[in-house]
């Protein structure tokens, strides 16, 4: 439903928030765990429309926010059940003045008292941009390329390394990528699979509220970052296809990306792989809320979700002297992806050790979350307190691993310009391309994998446990750590754990 914007007071922009609502169904009632744990041949997931009649909103709570609004004064823009959202318009002084409670990251908004029961977050005058990439280009001297990055590698070397499976004769299915800015040129996409004498994949740019495939021209902006998911994903699953989901980099726009693969009956993703984020702390109680509800939805849905952990060790970047996790790689519904740095000799792995150039360069991302409690299936896996004071038991971040450091990187052709990236950005789609070959191979989607991660294929030797080196507070050990979690794969033993 949509209505005439109001007027705007004085000279104000009329501005635009979204009151969004808690789901019909809880994700636990519909029993998330239990399917996550199960294997991909006993798993059964929701279609579109039985996700739609149990995921979305209530319809006598869309109608009490929009009497609300209405009779706030505010106009009501659009009202979407599916998405859980009302679409609401006035001066920033009139939101500000009936939703704002001081300052904050998400624009200090908060649910009005008489919406408390159904509106979980409202979004909208967060700051722009709202998440940052996970991709650290590798400083290349004035020298010809390759030369310049030795020990670099293309996807395609690191995932013999890792043992990719075959991709099947019957072909594979469609990855989704999350992208908040920047763009790809297909002429250098053409001519980089063309140089590895690969098929160049299908991309298909969906936009998302507005967004699109912009590129700036910039090989170290967003264009990096679009690139290097394009061409690790597309590259180490030979025919995929791809959606490239371009929407704003706000807090609307980040959660509108990750509904719109979930919700797509076109492209229809199995996998879906976000490259960015941001602290924790810069996440308030319900934007996270708003954004688990949307993950509980993919996994219902059968989408595995890969999460970059990010690039800046255990501080995330923060000057405030504790250890931080990257959101919404901190997230229990998402498989969570940090960083090596791994080194060759003989055609095979010699060394792969945690990911820090600290404090010159960066590091993996990982640690403990101090909002996001410890999920039972990690329970087992030797989760340590957070570090700092009060020593919280939160969820641990991440679950898995794979090379990342920019020396050891990926070697890439951005706008153009051939370059060498690293970063867990690279990881997220590594680990995409990797589960959807498998998916392919098994005929089914494969869905939340966490639980099952946990509870059986990790003990079955589909990962490489990476036991040297620290991101900064935390050191890497025998089995799960807060790193690299249980490590890189190993994917034909990854293939035959999910067969099981």
């Amino acid at each position: 439903m949509a209505a005439q914007l109001p007027t705007p007071v004085g000279t104000e922009d009329v501005v635009e928030v979204w009151l969004v609502l808690r789901p019909r169904e809880d994700g636990e009632a519909l029993g998330i765990s239990d399917l996550g744990s199960r294997p991909p041949r006993l798993r059964n997931h929701l279609g579109p429309e039985e996700l739609d009649r149990l995921r979305g909103a209530r319809t006598e709570e869309i109608e009490r926010a929009t009497a609300w609004a209405r009779s706030h004064g505010l106009a009501v823009v659009e009202a979407s059940p599916r998405d859980r959202r009302v679409r609401v318009a006035g001066s920033e002084a009139e939101i500000r003045a009936l939703l704002g409670r001081g300052v904050g990251v998400s624009g200090g908004l908060e649910p009005p008292e008489a919406l408390r029961d159904s509106v979980v977050a409202v979004l909208g005058l967060g700051p722009t941009p709202f998440a940052r990439t996970h991709f650290r280009p590798f400083p290349l001297p004035d020298l010809p390329f390759p030369e310049a990055a030795p020990l670099s590698f293309t996807p395609p070397e690191v995932g013999a390394l890792y043992q990719f499976p075959a991709v099947p004769s019957s072909g594979l299915g469609c990855l989704g990528l999350v992208e908040l800015g920047g763009g790809y040129d297909p002429s250098s996409l053409a001519a980089y699979f063309q140089g590895l004498g690969l098929p160049v994949p299908q991309v298909a740019s969906v936009p998302v509220m507005g967004g699109g495939n912009l590129p700036t021209g910039d090989p170290q902006g967003p264009d990096g970052e679009v690139t290097l998911d394009l061409e690790v994903a597309g590259s180490l699953a030979p025919g995929v296809r791809i959606a490239a989901y371009f929407a704003p980099n706000t807090d609307q726009g980040f959660l509108a990306a990750i509904q719109a693969a979930t919700h797509d009956l076109i492209n229809r993703p199995q996998v879906v792989s976000i490259s960015w984020g941001g602290p924790e702390p810069g996440w308030p109680v319900g934007v996270r809320t708003a954004f688990e509800h949307a993950f509980e939805d993919a996994a219902l849905a059968g989408i595995t979700v890969c999460v970059a952990a990010g690039d800046s060790g255990s501080s995330d970047g923060m000057t405030d002297g504790l250890a931080h996790v990257d959101y919404p790689a901190a997230s229990p519904l998402v498989l969570a992806c940090g960083g090596t740095r791994l080194l060759t000799a003989g055609g095979g792995i010699s060394s792969e050790v945690v990911w820090n150039d600290l404090p010159a360069g960066g590091a993996t991302g990982g640690g403990v979350s101090r909002a996001i409690p410890l999920p039972a299936w990690q329970s087992g896996a030797g989760v340590p307190p957070d570090v700092d004071p009060g020593s919280y038991r939160g969820r641990g971040v991440p679950d898995v691993a794979g090379n990342a450091d920019p020396e050891t990187g990926y070697r890439v052709l951005v706008d153009g310009q051939a370059a060498v990236f690293g970063g867990t950005s690279a990881v997220a789609p590594l680990w995409g391309a990797l589960l959807l070959v498998c998916s392919a191979q098994l005929g089914r989607r494969l869905g939340f994998l966490n639980p099952l991660l946990y509870s059986q294929i990790a003990a079955g030797g589909a990962l490489r446990d990476i036991t040297k080196g620290d991101n900064g507070a935390y050191m890497a050990r025998v089995g799960w750590d807060a790193c690299t979690g249980w490590g890189s794969p190993v994917g034909s033993a990854l293939l035959r754990a999910l067969r099981g």
